[in-house]
Formats: C-alpha cells, structure tokens, sequence
C-alpha cells in the first residue's frame, strides 16, 4: 500500500532528495513550499503522514501543527517535524505541540524513510481496517482473535506481536536484530535467540492439524511469512 507523503519545506534542495527517495520506496509524495499553501493542502488532502520543516515563510510548522491538531479532519495525521534546531527545549516544544517524531537536520534518506515507517507500522492498522488477512489467516485487531482456515489459533502476547509484524510485511526477509528492534523495541534488552523460541512457539500453534508451514527460515538472513516454500 503506497504512502501519501505531504512535505512542507522551503528548501528546494532538501525537498528534491526527499522526495526521490520517497518516491523510489513507492510512495506518492507532494510538495510544499509555503506554510500557508501546506496548511490547505494538509486540510484539503488528507495524507498519511506529514513532513513539517519548523521555519517556513508565511506560516511556521509549530502553527501549522497546532492548527492541524484543532481540526478534527487532521488531528490524527501523524507529523514528523524537520528542523535544525536541536535544543532540547526546542524538541520538546515541536512534540508539546502535536508532532509525533522529531529529526534534526542535517538527517540522511534512510533515517527518515525508518522514522516514516515505523509511524505507519504503528498506525495503518487502526487507521485502515480493524483486521488483517494474510495466506488464509485472519487476525482481529480489536478483540486479539486469530484464525486459520477457520481453526482458531490460540497465542501469547509476543508471538501474536510477531505475526501481526510478518501479516504486515508478508514475504520479506527479516534478520533477528530487525525483528527484536520492529516487535520488542530498541530499548529493550533481549538475546536474538530468544526471536529463535517464539518463533518455534508461533509455527507450532500455526501448524494446526498438520497444516502447512508458512514461516520460512532463510539461512544465515532470518524469517518471512511465505506460503511459497
């Protein structure tokens, strides 16, 4: 599913090598120049996420923030702000306002590509749809229900985290570090093979009356989600 970015910055130079790289992970990018023209594209788009430089002529990005946050069509638009100030007080002041990630200029690509989807691995399943269905399983946001061909599968906490991340990404390749950073988090402390029992536990409850396996190891590289072995 394409990403509808909006950037709103004044830099042509820095909005150009944004919107490249953006563009080549397949997301749908526009751009701003102006505080006042983002703030009505903001309001009359509705995009996914929102790229917000802190100084813009006409309308700063703290304003824009704030009046995206008042308006009930975009409260919930998730805003990373792009700035080179880099006080503390200065970081703390963009998130008070409303914005949900912080990057201090200068940042490269990557960065801001991992800072984007992380917001939208987080987000995309509440804002989109309330279940996921993924090579004949079904998961339940709301109520934390799974099944599989219509067997109901019963898990853990962790190994159902670990399955709504493989249903989110099906078929790529995720090293252990990648999944203990994308389910556990980086400030959380866990051995990789730890990643090596939950798995283990995740494929044997999958694996009901004899089904096929559908967690691929992949050596030397990780795990994915594929029925394609």
């Amino acid at each position: 599913m394409s990403t509808k970015i909006l950037i709103i910055e004044d830099d042509p130079s820095l909005t150009e090598l944004m919107k490249y790289n953006l563009e080549h992970e397949g997301n749908i990018v526009t751009i701003e120049m102006d505080g006042e023209e983002g703030l009505l594209s903001a309001q009359a788009e509705t995009p996914d996420i929102i790229l917000l430089d802190w100084m813009l002529p006409n309308l700063s990005g703290i304003e824009i923030c704030r009046r995206l946050r008042r308006d009930k069509d975009t409260k919930n638009i998730p805003i990373i702000m792009l700035t080179a100030r880099s006080e503390e007080n200065d970081r703390i002041r963009g998130l008070d306002t409303g914005a949900d990630d912080y990057i201090t200029k200068p940042f490269s690509p990557k960065e801001l590509i991992a800072r984007i989807n992380a917001i939208m691995r987080r987000i995309r399943p509440a804002l989109s749809k309330q279940s996921i269905e993924c090579f004949g399983i079904i998961m339940d946001l709301s109520y934390r229900k799974i099944s599989r061909d219509g067997h109901t599968i019963h898990l853990g906490p962790t190994e159902f985290n670990i399955l709504k991340f493989f249903m989110e990404n099906p078929r790529r390749v995720f090293s252990r570090e990648q999944m203990l950073d994308m389910v556990w988090g980086n400030d959380i402390y866990v051995e990789t093979r730890t990643v090596d029992v939950h798995i283990r536990r995740l494929r044997k409850a999958l694996n009901i009356n004899e089904m096929p396996n559908i967690i691929r190891t992949v050596r030397s590289a990780g795990y994915s989600l594929d029925e394609d072995q």
